[in-house]
């Protein structure tokens, strides 16, 4: 075959190498979200029916059994749990179960670790961080994207030398974003970003993978005969 013939058929399978990948990045996160979706179905069933006594379920539960129905009573049962763990009893019985929990060495660690982690992914919005920002870490030059978390309060603010004003700033650690470092930071050091917490999540557990893309620059306000500088009459 020659170099004349070789270069079409060459193009063409490039082409289709690229068709092949496109379509794959298209695909491949439809079809995993579904599959993973239909396995966390199938393993909450499979461990939450085997549990629940036929007799405690209505009679149109008993009568056929359909995917899911495991995710439904588990849904059911942890608004009912929430619900009394809201109450006064309620949170007695925790606190209760937590001392328990806490005298045993292996599992109180684990406890901890996933309770925390649990606080951190499920947390009110009003207790979540709301703005992403850089700070020069581990030395001056180098920039890390952390989480406003609140003002400098207390004897740490007391503490702090000079009369800057110091903020607290969560700095996540990659790729797991639960775990980090505290600093409190001189707020003139600290560079706000644009991009949403949700982003600034991503581009840290995705190790800058994936990088939102940067604001549009705001359009010139356009200057009105208000805006126009008085001109003192001769």
């Amino acid at each position: 075959m020659s170099d004349e013939q070789r270069t079409p058929m060459r193009a063409i399978i490039a082409g289709l190498r690229t068709s092949f990948l496109t379509g794959l990045i298209v695909v491949a996160p439809a079809v995993l979200t579904v599959w993973l979706i239909f396995a966390a179905v199938e393993f909450i069933d499979n461990r939450v029916l085997p549990l629940v006594p036929r007799s405690y379920l209505p009679g149109f539960l008993t009568a056929f059994s359909f995917p899911g129905m495991g995710v439904l009573i588990f849904l059911v049962f942890t608004l009912v749990v929430g619900w009394l763990a809201k109450g006064f009893f309620g949170r007695q019985l925790i606190d209760i179960g937590e001392r328990i929990v806490a005298r045993m060495p292996i599992v109180r660690s684990i406890y901890r670790g996933l309770k925390q982690i649990a606080e951190t992914v499920f947390a009110d919005s009003s207790t979540s961080f709301n703005r992403a920002c850089l700070v020069e870490y581990p030395r001056r030059g180098i920039w890390a994207v952390a989480f406003y978390s609140s003002d400098t309060r207390g004897e740490v603010a007391t503490r702090l030398s000079g009369d800057e004003r110091h903020i607290a700033v969560f700095l996540p650690t990659t790729p797991n974003p639960t775990s980090g470092f505290l600093l409190f930071v001189p707020e003139k050091d600290v560079r706000f970003l644009d991009m949403a917490v949700e982003d600034a999540a991503k581009l840290v557990i995705s190790a800058g993978l994936v990088s939102p893309d940067a604001p549009a620059p705001k359009a010139p306000r356009v200057q009105g005969p208000n805006d126009m500088p008085h001109q003192p009459r001769g």
